[in-house]
C-alpha cells in the first residue's frame, strides 16, 4: 500500500513537468522560471532515486521516479533554450 500511495503521490507530482515544459516552450522566454526551483526538485528526484537503491526497495514506484526526472530534464533543456532565446532577443534589440 505504501508504493501505491508513493506512486500516486509521484504521478500526481509529475504530471506538472509536462504541462510546465509546454507552457514554456510557448512562452519562448525564461522570465519567470526560476532554476533554483528546477535545481531543487532534480535534486529532490535524484535523492529519492538514491534512497530506493540504498534500501533495496527497487520496485516499480523506481520507473516513476525516473520518468518524472526525465520529464524535468525536458523543463531543463526549454529553460536553456528560452534563455538562448531571450539572449537572441536582447543582443537584437539593443540601443546603438
Amino acid at each position: 500500500m505504501a508504493e501505491l500511495l508513493e506512486a500516486i503521490m509521484l504521478i500526481c507530482f509529475g504530471l506538472s513537468w509536462p504541462l510546465n515544459a509546454y507552457k514554456s516552450f510557448k512562452a519562448a522566454t525564461a522570465v519567470g522560471t526560476s532554476w533554483n526551483f528546477l535545481a531543487l526538485i532534480t535534486f529532490g528526484y535524484f535523492a529519492g532515486i538514491a534512497a530506493k537503491l540504498v534500501s533495496g526497495s527497487i520496485t516499480w514506484v523506481l520507473a516513476v521516479y525516473i520518468i518524472n526526472l526525465i520529464c524535468l530534464g525536458v523543463n531543463w533543456a526549454v529553460y536553456f533554450r528560452n534563455r538562448r532565446l531571450d539572449a537572441q532577443f536582447e543582443e537584437k534589440h539593443q540601443p546603438a
